[in-house]
């Protein structure tokens, strides 16, 4: 059994930033970070359980096997019953439907990691909480980490991040002939809509991943937003959407088809947003995906439970109007939440539809192995629920061998027009671009 110290209580205006800065040196660092999302009407119903939670230090890891990873999960959290922190790669599609992955990789991440962690702070309506194992942390140690969050020792002077050159993977011009090829196997009958995506890169670049982080979620503040250290490979995301929330035993995920660049002032938004909410090839995109989650959710779900609380509703978020419908169900007790998690991916939003055929279309196309990408990354908590997002707008980057990547796309129907989706996938990877800069 953890014990849990109020951290609010013994230290004044405890600040994230300076507990993020302060742990850098563990191998493991996680940080969910829901900017607060979810308090108000404008932000709709991105609520998460936490304002924030950190987890640092391993105690255990559970590593991608051969085979039958999930099952491998279920019986790490069966066994331990804790906090777990970690993520789903993409890539895990070929071991629940028979496919394989062949292009290239510049990261090297495994396809599944997590860990249960030596120290968990989490905020709950900005109540801190530090919670450890008195067997495992010595007193004195937390002892010592009390005493740095109250002299602010933690402290750190800002480091100047470098200019970074990007490149891409594959030419503009290869980009919308690809895209073209897409439509041919729609107007064929293959599929109804497939995400399609590019990888952006840069090699022999040595970045501050922590500052990086920080300078991201100040251009581009999301509901889940992450932090992911395990050794020398990064994870920096501004993810607006969720993959899929365990309360309970009630699921919900929040496909996320659908983007509008924001406007100069108010009236403009509010023009652009009826539009978005109007418009029938986003609207199209959507309801495809909708369907498809709603078909993976029923795979775990008690019967007649699966419902769509939202459809196409339209969010502001930084530089961005989003469409998100919500769909909800009750987890049958027939089955672990981590089938729930196995059923569901990967996250339908970045595949298409039908997803198996999308999927095996965009391994042709793609120039780049997605990785994390397009994945999940969240925590499992002790009681068995969980929140995960989807990985998107985020950097990847290998401190050993210095490659930095991030990837960004769209969804293409029959509908879409090449240079249109072209422009979608930059603006949707714009607070990168701003990040890299100086």
């Amino acid at each position: 059994m953890r014990k849990k110290i109020i951290l609010s209580e013994l230290i004044q205006n405890i600040s994230l930033t300076d507990m993020f800065l302060s742990f850098q040196d563990f191998d493991h660092i996680v940080l969910l970070n829901s900017n607060f999302y979810g308090k108000n009407e404008v932000q709709g119903n991105f609520y998460s359980h936490y304002d924030f939670i950190f987890g640092f230090g391993e105690i255990n890891t559970c590593q991608a096997v051969q085979q039958n990873n999930f099952q491998h999960l279920k019986l790490f959290y069966n066994d331990l019953k804790d906090w777990l922190f970690g993520y789903f790669s993409y890539d895990l599609k070929n071991e629940i439907e028979k496919m394989r992955s062949k292009n290239f990789d510049g990261i090297g991440m495994p396809e599944l990691y997590f860990f249960q962690p030596e120290i968990v702070i989490h905020s709950v309506n900005n109540i801190v909480t530090l919670e450890y194992f008195p067997y495992y942390t010595l007193e004195s140690r937390i002892e010592n980490i009390l005493k740095r969050l109250a002299a602010g020792e933690n402290k750190r002077e800002k480091v100047q991040l470098q200019q970074i050159d990007v490149k891409t993977r594959i030419s503009k011009e290869q980009y919308l002939e690809k895209i073209e090829m897409i439509q041919k196997y729609i107007h064929r009958g293959d599929i109804y809509e497939a995400t399609f995506c590019q990888e952006f890169y840069s090699e022999n670049v040595d970045i501050e991943p922590q500052q990086m982080y920080l300078k991201l979620n100040s251009l581009s503040p999301m509901p889940f937003s992450a932090f992911l250290k395990i050794g020398d490979k990064y994870l920096i995301s501004a993810s607006p959407e969720r993959f899929l929330l365990k309360t309970k035993n009630v699921l919900l995920s929040q496909p996320m088809k659908g983007t509008a660049q924001r406007g100069k002032n108010s009236d403009e938004d509010a023009l652009i947003k009826h539009k978005l909410s109007i418009d029938p090839k986003e609207r199209s995109e959507n309801v495809m995906i909708v369907d498809l989650v709603r078909n993976d959710l029923s795979h775990s779900a008690a019967s007649g439970s699966v419902e769509v609380s939202e459809l196409y509703g339209v969010y502001e978020f930084p530089g961005v109007f989003q469409m998100v419908s919500t769909v909800k169900s009750q987890l049958d007790t027939g089955f672990h939440f981590i089938d729930a998690l196995k059923n569901a991916f990967p996250p339908g939003s970045m595949t298409g539809a039908p997803k198996i055929r999308a999927m095996e279309i965009i391994e042709d196309l793609e120039s780049t192995k997605r990785g994390t990408f397009s994945g999940s990354l969240g925590y499992l908590s002790p009681e068995g629920d969980f929140d995960f997002n989807v990985i998107i707008r985020s950097i990847l980057y290998n401190k050993k061998t210095q490659y930095l990547s991030f990837i960004t796309g769209g969804a293409i129907t029959a509908n879409s027009i090449a240079e249109n989706e072209y422009q979608e996938s930059l603006l949707k990877a714009k607070a990168i671009f701003e990040a890299l800069r100086l």
